[in-house]
C-alpha cells in the first residue's frame, strides 16, 4: 500500500518533469537554428541510413536509422526542433524513469523532484538529447533494465504483495528483456553494461532472482531481438568489428588516462551534480537501507574500470547515471535528518542545480551564435574537450560539424549544373566522407544532383552505383598532382573554406575525366571503415 500511494504521488510529478525536459529541447533547438547552427554531420548520415533500412550498418545497429526514417517521413529535416523531437522525447522518458527509480528505491515526491531536476541539469544529457543519434536512447534502455531489476527484487523479497506477485515479476522480467534487446539494437556497447550488471547480481544476495524461469525468458527475448543484427554482421563478415579494430589502431580517438577519465565524468555531468550522483553510488554500496540494491552500486564499480581499460570515450558511462541520481536523492532525504533542515538543504541544492543548468547550457546546446559562444568560453575560462584528435578549430567539434554543409551543396550544385546536359548525364560525385556525401544527398536532393558515392562507413557497402569514373566531381584533400594519378585529367573547380567547419571539410573540389580504372574494379581499395 505504501508503494502504491507513493507511486500515485510521484507519477504526475514525473510526467511534469518529463514534459519540462521535452519543452527545454524544443525551445533550445529553435534557438540553435536561429543562432545560425544547421544540421549535424551524423544526423544527415543517419537520415541516409534510414533511407536504406537494414538490420545493421557498419558503425551502428539499426534502431537509430529507424528513428531517423520515422523523423524523415513525419517531419523532414528543415526544422531542427522537429528533426530532434524523438531525442527530446527520449530525454523526457529518461527523466520520467529517474522519478520511477526513486519510487522503486522507496523515496518520495521530494526525492523524485530532486533526482529529476539533477538529471535535467546534466551537461552531457543536454547534449545527447539535443540531436538525432543513438546516444539519447541508451539511458532509456539501461534505466529501464535497472528499474525492472529493483522492482523484481522488491517483489520477491516481500511476502505481503498478494496473489498477483508472480504476474508482476513476470512482467518486469519481460520488460527487462525487451529493453535490453532494443538497447543492443541501438548500440552494441550495451553488452558491457549488461555483463557488469549480471556479475554484480551474482556477487550479491539478490542472485536468487536469477533462478526464475522468467529470467531465462528475459534472456531469450534479448537474444531474439538482437538476433537480426547479429545475422547481418555474420552476412557481411562483421564489419563493425573491422571498424572498431581500425579505429583502435589509429590515433582518431583521444585516449584518456584513468585520472583524466574520472575528471571527464565530473566535467561531463556538470558542476554541483556530483553532490547527488556520488552519494547515490555510496548509498547503494554501503547504506543498510540500500542493502537489497547493493548490486546497482557494484555495477558502477565494475563498469567504470572496464571502460577505462577499454579506452572508451568518457561519455560512454553517461547512460548509467540516472540510477545514481535517483539513489542519491533518496540518500539525501534519509541522511538530512530533521524535516526542516532536510527541506532547506534540498531547496538550496535545487537552486544550485538550476543555476548549473543555465551555466552549462551554452556548452551542451548551441544556443549562442558562434561569436557570442566564443566570448562566453573566454569569460568562463573553459573550453570543452573533444573526444577525437584533430587540428585546432574555432568551435568544438560538436558545434563545428553543423557548418559548411549548405556552402558545399551550393558549390557542387553550381559545378554540376554548369556542365552541358550530355556531360551531366554521365557525371557522378565522389565524397571523401559520409558527412559530405550525406549533405549533398540530403540537402541537395531537390537540386537534381546525382546520388553521391563514397568509401566511408556504410557508403562503401552501398557501392559505386554504376559510376565508372568517366566524369566525376571529386571532393578531396589531396593535391591536384595526387588526384591526377588516377584520372586522365583533373582541374580545380571549387574550394571548401568555411572558417567554422572542421579541418577535414576544408579542401578542393575537382572535376575529373577518364578514370584509369573503373570504380567497380578498385572498389575494395576505397573501403574506409574509420
Amino acid at each position: 500500500m505504501l508503494q502504491t500511494s507513493a507511486l500515485r504521488a510521484i507519477l504526475p510529478l514525473a510526467l511534469a518533469f518529463a514534459a519540462l525536459k521535452i519543452a527545454i529541447h524544443i525551445t533550445t533547438n529553435v534557438m540553435a537554428q536561429h543562432a545560425g547552427y544547421g544540421i549535424f554531420r551524423d544526423e544527415m548520415y543517419y537520415l541516409m541510413c534510414g533511407r536504406h533500412l537494414a538490420f545493421g550498418f557498419v558503425d551502428q545497429p539499426p534502431l537509430v536509422s529507424l528513428m531517423a526514417r520515422l523523423t524523415d517521413v513525419l517531419f523532414g529535416y528543415q526544422h531542427m526542433w522537429s528533426l530532434r523531437l524523438f531525442p527530446a522525447i527520449a530525454g523526457g522518458v529518461k527523466v520520467f524513469l529517474t522519478g520511477m527509480l526513486v519510487w522503486a528505491f522507496g523515496g518520495g515526491r521530494r526525492a523524485a523532484a530532486l533526482a529529476m531536476l539533477g538529471v535535467i541539469a546534466v551537461a552531457v544529457y543536454l547534449g545527447i538529447d539535443s540531436f538525432l543519434s543513438m546516444n539519447c536512447l541508451d539511458p532509456v534502455f539501461w534505466t529501464t533494465c535497472f528499474l525492472a531489476l529493483v522492482r523484481i527484487i522488491r517483489i520477491e523479497s516481500s511476502g505481503t504483495l498478494g496473489a498477483d506477485s508472480p504476474t508482476s515479476v513476470r512482467n518486469w522480467w519481460l520488460l527487462l528483456g525487451v529493453s535490453a534487446g532494443l538497447g543492443l539494437e541501438n548500440k552494441d556497447s550495451e553488452v558491457f553494461f549488461l555483463v557488469c550488471a549480471l556479475v554484480a547480481l551474482l556477487l550479491t544476495p539478490p542472485r536468487r532472482i536469477l533462478a526464475s524461469r522468467w529470467f531465462a525468458a528475459s534472456v531469450g527475448l534479448i537474444v531474439l531481438i538482437a538476433l537480426p543484427n547479429l545475422l547481418w554482421q555474420i552476412h557481411y563478415h562483421f564489419p563493425t568489428l573491422e571498424w572498431l579494430r581500425t579505429v583502435s589502431k589509429s590515433d582518431k580517438d583521444v585516449i584518456l588516462s584513468p585520472p583524466a577519465f574520472l575528471n571527464a565524468q565530473f566535467v561531463g555531468l556538470g558542476p554541483f551534480t556530483v553532490l547527488l550522483w556520488l552519494p547515490g553510488i555510496l548509498w547503494l554500496l554501503f547504506a543498510r537501507a540500500a542493502k537489497p540494491w547493493r548490486f546497482a552500486g557494484l555495477t558502477y564499480v565494475l563498469f567504470l574500470p572496464l571502460m577505462i581499460a577499454l579506452h572508451a570515450k568518457d561519455y560512454y558511462l553517461a547512460p548509467i547515471y540516472p540510477i545514481y541520481f535517483a539513489a542519491g536523492a533518496v540518500a539525501w532525504m534519509q541522511w538530512a535528518g530533521v524535516t526542516r533542515w532536510r527541506n532547506a538543504l534540498a531547496g538550496a541544492y535545487a537552486i544550485a542545480l538550476i543555476a548549473a543548468f543555465f551555466l552549462v547550457l551554452p556548452f551542451a546546446v548551441p544556443v549562442l551564435p558562434p561569436q557570442q559562444f566564443l566570448a562566453y568560453e573566454k569569460k568562463l575560462g573553459f573550453a570543452p574537450k573533444d573526444s577525437e584528435n584533430h587540428a585546432p578549430t574555432i568551435l568544438p567539434q560538436f558545434y563545428a560539424d553543423r557548418f559548411g554543409w549548405t556552402d558545399l551543396v551550393a558549390q557542387v550544385n553550381a559545378i554540376y549544373h554548369a556542365l552541358p546536359p550530355d556531360e551531366q548525364a554521365r557525371t557522378g560525385i565522389f565524397a571523401q566522407n559520409y558527412g559530405q556525401a550525406s549533405a549533398i544527398n540530403i540537402l541537395g536532393e531537390h537540386d537534381g544532383l546525382p546520388t553521391v558515392i563514397s568509401g566511408h562507413q556504410n557508403y562503401w557497402l552501398w557501392g559505386p552505383r554504376g559510376y565508372t569514373g568517366a566524369e566525376m566531381i571529386v571532393l578531396s584533400q589531396a593535391s591536384l598532382s595526387e588526384i591526377q594519378e588516377n584520372y586522365a585529367s583533373c582541374r580545380l573547380v571549387g574550394m571548401r573554406d568555411n572558417p567554422l567547419a572542421m579541418p577535414w571539410e576544408h579542401g578542393p573540389i575537382y572535376l575529373c575525366y577518364g578514370r584509369k580504372t573503373t570504380y567497380a574494379a578498385d572498389w575494395k581499395e576505397f573501403k574506409n571503415y574509420y
